[in-house]
């Protein structure tokens, strides 16, 4: 018996094993196959949802809060998420990104939010992932919050410390691509 060959062989069928293991864990994390045009749509609706909340927080903000005792814009953000989630519309969360949640359920609860939050605070604008979930695509997006008044130190007195246009926190999206 040639050993020599049987090694070669042992070794051939261990990397293509090897191979076939990594290819397929590959696929496994591979996002799954979705319409480009759908996948636009979704992007669109997701930059509607941002600037439709973004400017309610802007606007509660600036009518509605005048001292640390006002109901809080970002409470408001929060309890409208909610609704549009218990319509089936969609998820949105709030994510804290200084490391001094003013809430704990405010925290990046999984991979895609803590990476999100590492990308937007290097100085993204948007950051992006489609996943399935029982058996459907989604899109998580994740968008930058950064300080736009003063007034946000009223509550959050460490916003005083964020540079202009920081992000000091982020909307995170889960919607589905239909």
């Amino acid at each position: 018996m040639n050993w020599a060959r049987v090694a070669q062989m042992t070794f051939g069928t261990t990397l293509l094993a090897l191979g076939w293991a990594l290819t397929s864990a590959a696929a496994a994390k591979a996002e799954p196959k979705v319409d480009p045009a759908a996948l636009d749509r979704t992007r669109k609706e997701v930059k509607m949802l941002d600037d439709i909340y973004k400017t309610a927080v802007v606007l509660i903000t600036d009518k509605y809060v005048h001292d640390k005792d006002d109901f809080a814009a970002g409470s408001a953000a929060v309890a409208l998420f909610a609704a549009m989630e218990k319509k089936g519309w969609h998820s949105v969360r709030l994510l804290d990104a200084t490391g001094k949640p003013h809430e704990k359920k405010n925290v990046p609860a999984d991979d895609f939010e803590k990476e999100a939050v590492k990308k937007l605070k290097a100085g993204g604008d948007y950051y992006e992932q489609v996943v399935e979930k029982d058996g459907k695509p989604y899109l998580r997006a994740a968008t930058p919050v950064p300080v736009v008044m003063k007034k946000c130190a009223l509550c959050h007195d460490h916003y005083n410390d964020a540079k202009p246009g920081e992000a000091i926190g982020a909307l995170s999206y889960t919607i589905r691509i239909e």
